[in-house]
């Protein structure tokens, strides 16, 4: 009798612990940005599948060391941008390649997809497909400043003491294409990039009269000075632009002539996640078009779905179409896995452009 019982016991635990480990697979760990998996979405998934979401909200810094720290576990799915795939892969080997068989291609747009498969190829397999995107540009009062088209014009002497943007690596890329050179086609030549960012750094130290401030400190103080006219025209994100024209119609955003920055956040599959097939279902999930219209309208982004852009109610819709014409998309810059070494450089300048006085 004690036998049986203690067999049957042991039984009993054993189909215990298989349904508690069948339950706990049912969980998609998602590591992603704030608006990227809105609650709404999240209930919709949870009842089409059965699949629990457990949601940790993070950015691209704190989810490389996440990983790092765990050899690729603890998350199922993670949203790093693409410029932050290939390299932590080759040095750590934080995520895994993708089964693009179990994700439905036509539900992407197809340019943006093979755009981000190039960025974060490894070996020739790919470690991450687009989700959501954004640029950074210019964001003009045009009523004071409309013949700003450009990066460049910043520094016009027209708008001396009237302009802001960070001292940050996006800045220097951006005035380097404004003078007609491609820093990243210099990426594989280190000497190369780093005098072309010296020389960038010397334009950014000529144009510092015309600095009101640099917004390094965060985003507010740039809105509150375009609000308030102290700044006329800024170095700036999209979202931020098209939020000011809620306000003010003369503040919009506008892509420059030498084309936006471009970067993407994505999906990659962590090294040691544990629920793959869920991961795989929420990618396919959230790209849909229906769906993805509420994670553009929750994010202020948009996203990789093919056709979500055109559901999308309100203004946002009309400043994107105004923002992007086709011809401002396909001149999109959109950012390159950065070389170990190149952000030492870009650090130097940046110290430099600091440091210096007025002209």
């Amino acid at each position: 009798m004690i036998a049986k019982a203690i067999k049957y016991t042991a039984a009993v635990l054993a189909l215990s612990v298989g349904f508690g480990g069948a339950q706990a697979a049912e969980k998609l760990r998602l590591l992603t940005w704030g608006g990227y998996a809105p609650d709404g979405v999240i209930a919709e998934f949870e009842k089409a599948t059965g699949i629990d979401v457990e949601v940790t909200l993070s950015n691209n810094e704190e989810m490389i060391s996440k990983l790092r720290a765990t050899g690729g576990s603890g998350f199922d799915l993670a949203q790093p941008s693409q410029d932050r795939i290939a390299g932590p892969q080759t040095e750590y080997g934080i995520y895994k390649a993708l089964d693009l068989g179990k994700l439905d291609a036509s539900l992407f747009i197809s340019s943006m997809l093979e755009a981000t498969k190039k960025n974060t190829t490894v070996d020739g397999k790919v470690y991450g497909v687009p989700h959501v995107w954004g640029t950074s540009g210019l964001v003009v009062n045009t009523k004071a400043a409309g013949w700003v088209k450009d990066y460049t014009d910043l520094c016009n002497a027209k708008l001396k003491g009237r302009v802001s943007y960070r001292t940050a690596r996006p800045t220097l890329i951006a005035f380097a294409f404004a003078m007609g050179k491609d820093p990243f086609a210099a990426y594989g030549d280190a000497k190369a990039y780093e005098a072309l960012m010296n020389e960038v750094g010397k334009a950014l130290i000529a144009c510092k009269s015309n600095v009101k401030f640099y917004w390094d400190g965060g985003k507010d103080k740039l809105l509150a000075g375009l609000r308030s006219g102290e700044v006329n025209a800024a170095m700036a994100w999209d979202t931020g632009g098209w939020s000011l024209n809620n306000e003010n119609p003369d503040v919009t955003f506008v892509a420059p002539k030498t084309g936006a920055l471009g970067w993407i956040d994505t999906f990659a599959i962590p090294a040691k996640g544990r629920n793959d097939d869920a991961a795989y279902k929420w990618i396919n999930f959230v790209n849909r078009p229906d769906i993805s219209a509420k994670i553009i309208e929750s994010a202020g982004n948009f996203t990789s779905s093919k056709g979500a852009d055109q559901l999308i109610k309100g203004k946002l819709k009309e400043q994107f179409a105004v923002s992007f014409p086709q011809a401002a998309i396909d001149n999109i810059k959109w950012y390159p896995p950065i070389p170990a070494g190149l952000e030492s450089i870009e650090g130097k300048v940046l110290d430099r452009v600091k440091a210096a006085k007025s002209e």
